[in-house]
């Protein structure tokens, strides 16, 4: 594949994010110099996808080192704790997020005798691991996908599980530029992903760029292709795995996995093992963001529903392991039972 998106870089001046909001019409890049700005990039979706959340809150806890000086240990243990809260709170379904916030914490444990300068150095070597061990995670997801696509197949997609939600090469997408690069020919229908359009503004940009053959769908529209016959795979890419495999994404993947269901189309979820948490029993305790009502009543900074109207605006909804046929992993790909499975697949 010669076309590799690059969302995160870090930079002496800054952490250097590629602004999503604006794609597919303007690349341009936001620089986040504070903690603050990361957590605000966040929760602005200037970066989003769970992997590079988890790599951007990252690099935000270096710029809290960096910003704290050269005070005391434990005066630079409270500014770390209080940007990590800060970015917590951004968005509170990827669990990615608290991942590398917890593995950056776990840094200054281990650290513990050590001064500011020294901690700055060590919390930025982290960050930048981070970064990298998702750039072979997401090859590896992808080599374990592209056994699942055969030449010729159609691949349907929900929401952007690309690039642009990674270090640079996907999860859900992953499998495709994979099979893409093993000489499988491979087309693409992509969920335009309704109401921020994920899907039609990032994911066929992705694809278009890598030369891919792509085809965007009205979010309505995917079973029409099912019945149709011209689908013969759904991957998706996923914000929040419980233990039993039940599956947060992006709002509308839950109808996907009914219509394959319905229609006898395997469903696959693709993610890292920094998306489970073995934490939670079962996706009823997955917390569910909501949304801005603006991101439905508004079309374009043009208003489409009524004033007054009341919204419901759920940024992701949370698919049952009994509809998903397996998930595939850097590990390799885990099928039912699930909660088992995983266990002796992640120990």
């Amino acid at each position: 594949m010669a076309f590799e998106v690059r969302p995160i870089e870090w930079r002496e001046d800054g952490l250097v994010l590629l602004d999503q909001r604006l794609l597919p019409n303007e690349v341009k890049h936001v620089v986040c110099r504070s903690a603050e700005e990361v957590a605000d990039a966040i929760r602005e979706m200037v970066v989003r996808g769970a992997p590079a959340i988890g790599i951007a809150a990252a690099y935000g806890v270096v710029l809290a080192a960096m910003a704290s000086g050269d005070k005391s240990r434990k005066e630079f243990i409270r500014d770390i704790s209080r940007a990590t809260e800060q970015i917590a709170s951004a968005r509170p379904t990827a669990v990615n997020l608290f991942w590398a916030l917890e593995r950056m914490k776990d840094v200054l444990t281990r650290n513990e005798t050590e001064n500011a300068p020294v901690l700055r150095e060590v919390l930025l070597r982290e960050a930048h691991a981070i970064l990298e061990e998702d750039r072979q995670t997401c090859r590896r997801i992808g080599l374990h996908g592209a056994e699942l696509i055969r030449d010729g197949d159609a691949v349907l997609t929900h929401c952007n599980a690309g690039g642009l939600a990674t270090s640079g090469y996907g999860t859900a997408l992953a499998a495709v530029f994979a099979a893409t690069e093993q000489g499988k020919r491979v087309q693409v229908y992509v969920d335009e992903t309704r109401p921020l359009l994920q899907g039609s503004r990032l994911t066929a940009w992705e694809l278009l760029q890598a030369g891919i053959e792509t085809t965007v769908l009205c979010d309505n529209m995917a079973g029409v292709v099912m019945k149709e016959g011209k689908v013969n795979i759904v991957i998706t890419g996923a914000d929040r795995i419980a233990r039993n495999g039940d599956t947060a994404n992006k709002v509308g993947t839950y109808s996907l996995a009914l219509l394959a269901r319905a229609h006898g189309i395997p469903f696959y979820v693709a993610a890292p093992k920094s998306t489970f948490d073995m934490s939670l029993e079962s996706g009823e305790r997955i917390p569910i963001e909501q949304r801005s009502p603006r991101e439905v009543t508004h079309f374009g900074g043009v208003r489409t529903a009524p004033e007054g109207v009341k919204v419901y605006c759920p940024a992701f909804d949370v698919t049952p392991s009994c509809l998903i046929t397996g998930i595939i992993t850097e590990k390799g790909i885990v099928r039912a039972p699930f909660e088992d499975n995983l266990r002796r697949l992640f120990g």
